[in-house]
């Protein structure tokens, strides 16, 4: 089972995300603490489970609706990381330091603060 967060604020507005299989673990609404001129203050936290088998889809679709600059969605399966961006996701092998500072700097260079770009290892 894959897990994820997904910061609703980071969708577009009229984005809409269907026909998914997936289950919402918890829903968490929360000061963020690190947000640029760019984001709300408060963010809106939904965890989640997908099956291994449909992340990869589920990392697709959100990359078509996610908003820009500085937003992005992690994905954990065991084995593997996807952190998705709008129009890019990166697939790499949990622990993998070459593919975790891919991700990163492609974040960093879409206006991700350093501090945001927390997703587990």
């Amino acid at each position: 089972m894959a897990t994820g967060v997904l910061i609703a604020e980071s969708l577009r507005v009229g984005a809409v995300v269907d026909d998914l299989a997936l289950t919402v673990r918890k829903i968490q609404r929360s000061a963020s603490g690190n947000a640029t001129a760019d984001q709300p203050s408060v963010w809106t936290l939904v965890y989640f489970d997908v099956a291994d088998a449909e992340a990869a889809t589920l990392a697709a679709h959100l990359s078509e609706v996610l908003e820009v600059p500085g937003w992005y969605v992690d994905l954990h399966t065991a084995q593997e990381s996807l952190i998705v961006f709008s129009g890019r996701v990166f697939r790499y092998r949990r622990g993998d330091p070459r593919g975790r500072a891919e991700a990163e700097e492609y974040g960093r260079a879409q206006g991700v603060p350093d501090s945001q770009l927390d997703w587990p290892t």
